[in-house]
């Protein structure tokens, strides 16, 4: 089955910039969608962007215009470019796979505090 790891996050002032990587274990080529969700403490998974094989893109309209989402087949790596990042943007991160199996990457924290 294949593992889905996120990486990239971490401590950001407030107005930074971070890059979130999700590197998939086996080829990505024929996986048709790709997503992030986040979820912060006490609170709903909330679907920020996704990505298809031919790397259309749809953004939630939270993060439109301040997060890109992209992916490199040839990397096995979907990517989520998160500019002009705010305290509300506080939350653990997911990179999620639906079809053929449900997979969810282990989640990584980003925090966004002076």
């Amino acid at each position: 089955q294949v593992q889905l790891v996120e990486s990239g996050g971490g401590l950001v002032q407030p107005g930074g910039s971070l890059r979130l990587s999700c590197t998939a274990s086996e080829s990505i080529q024929s996986v048709y969608e790709i997503d992030w969700f986040r979820q912060a403490p006490g609170e709903q998974y909330e679907l920020l962007a996704v990505i298809t094989s031919d790397h259309t893109a749809k953004y939630g309209e939270s993060v439109k215009g301040r997060f890109t989402i992209s992916r490199d087949d040839h990397k096995n790596t979907v990517y989520l470019q998160m500019n002009s990042l705010e305290p509300e943007d506080t939350s653990v991160y997911y990179c999620y796979i639906g079809r053929p199996f449900e997979v969810w990457g282990q989640g990584i924290q980003v925090t966004v505090s002076t």
